[in-house]
């Protein structure tokens, strides 16, 4: 079989692909205290890029779009095989 042959068995298989806006820990109180309204405070600045994760692997990162009154993210980096990561 030849590769081509073999990446055409694949090419229909569906992934998962999230948008990850950042992170933060918080406790298990601040957790079970938090309410509507609410305001958890994240990791990254405002207007950094977002990284764009696929099957949990970071492949990309980019900027919110809006399009047709969707969210959309325009890709301002691929990341290199060396620089992908599992979150």
């Amino acid at each position: 079989m030849s590769k081509d042959m073999s990446l055409d068995m694949i090419m229909d298989v569906n992934v998962s692909v999230a948008v990850e806006v950042g992170r933060t820990k918080m406790s298990i109180r601040d957790l079970r205290d938090l309410n509507q309204g609410a305001i958890i405070e994240l990791d990254r600045a405002a207007g950094t890029p977002l990284d764009v994760l696929v099957n949990g692997t970071l492949v990309a990162r980019g900027e919110i779009v809006v399009v047709k009154e969707k969210y959309g993210i325009m890709l301002t980096e691929v990341v290199g095989q060396d620089d992908r990561e599992r979150h």
